[in-house]
């Protein structure tokens, strides 16, 4: 599938996650298509705060998945939907990922080196919206634009 054809069908999907989610407390986080033909799999990751169960995922794949037949949002061969957590160790993408994670432990790779490093961990201070500041060691904390980074996660931090 051509990668222009595959962002509409993905922005469309999108609409249709929100609108299954409505009015339930869960946030659609991340959607992806991958495979082909009757190998397609559209995976769902949703999030809400407290975290998601079981009951918040069959919810949303019951209701996005009778709005994805009704609309024929994804014409041709079969397709499996998988709704699911993002996981402890989410990625984060958006802004408000970033906005919750501030106080948790967050793995930074960078595009290129940033003071001699190429990725970093740390605790997640603030975030202004074009940066985040990370507390690296208690009471070192560094400033770092949202561009420099990669790919960004929260890292689990087991706690007795």
């Amino acid at each position: 599938m051509p990668a222009l054809e595959k962002d509409r069908l993905l922005a469309n999907i999108t609409v249709l996650g929100e609108q299954a989610a409505e009015g339930t407390g869960v946030e659609i986080v991340e959607i992806q298509l991958r495979g082909g033909g009757s190998a397609r799999l559209l995976r769902v990751y949703i999030d809400k705060p407290g975290g998601v169960t079981h009951g918040d995922c069959e919810l949303i794949s019951a209701r996005l998945g009778a709005l994805l037949d009704e609309t024929d949002a994804l014409p041709g061969d079969s397709y499996t939907l998988e709704v699911s957590s993002p996981g402890i160790e989410r990625n984060l993408t958006k802004p408000r990922d970033f906005e919750r994670a501030v106080g948790q432990k967050v793995k930074l790779l960078f595009h290129e080196p940033l003071a001699g490093k190429q990725r970093l961990e740390g605790k997640l201070t603030g975030f202004s919206g074009d940066a985040l500041e990370l507390e690296i060691e208690p009471g070192s904390r560094s400033l770092i634009p949202l561009d420099q980074i990669r790919k960004a996660n929260l890292k689990f931090e087991w706690r007795s």
